[in-house]
């Protein structure tokens, strides 16, 4: 199955998940985030910002494929189908992998879930963008 990619679609949800991300850790929870992690330093490196983002465009071009070829077979689109394709990205990928790096860690149950928040809202906005732009 060949796939036409919308990589406007995808450039756009890439942005979406990173001001999503800036808005969540630095305006909304930055002071919850450092009293969770015990970071005290804001401020990321340059190069982090690049590997950041270069992130977030992988991601959401994951998610654009996993939209196209998860609507056709159940046949759903639209808004619905974004919704669908990235709450079940956030299930299957982010969420058992996150708990692993929690349990592992040994990190607070608070820091997996405000951080799981953010990947499912965050998620759902980018399927929803990817979607209505297919």
């Amino acid at each position: 199955m060949e796939v036409h990619v919308n990589y406007l679609a995808v450039l756009v949800a890439a942005i979406a998940n990173y001001v999503i991300a800036t808005i969540w850790y630095a305006a909304i929870f930055g002071k919850v985030w450092q009293k969770l992690t015990g970071i005290t330093d804001m401020k990321p490196a340059p190069m982090n910002i690049v590997l950041v983002f270069v992130g977030s465009l992988v991601l959401s071009f994951v998610l654009y494929h996993s939209i196209v070829f998860g609507n056709a077979y159940v046949k759903t689109s639209g808004i619905g189908g974004g919704l669908m394709g990235g709450f079940f990205g956030w299930l299957g990928y982010i969420a058992p992998v996150t708990l692993s790096t929690k349990l592992y860690e040994k990190k607070p149950w608070g820091l997996w879930l405000l951080d799981n928040s953010f990947w499912l809202i965050s998620l759902l906005v980018m399927g929803i963008i990817l979607s209505l732009w297919m």
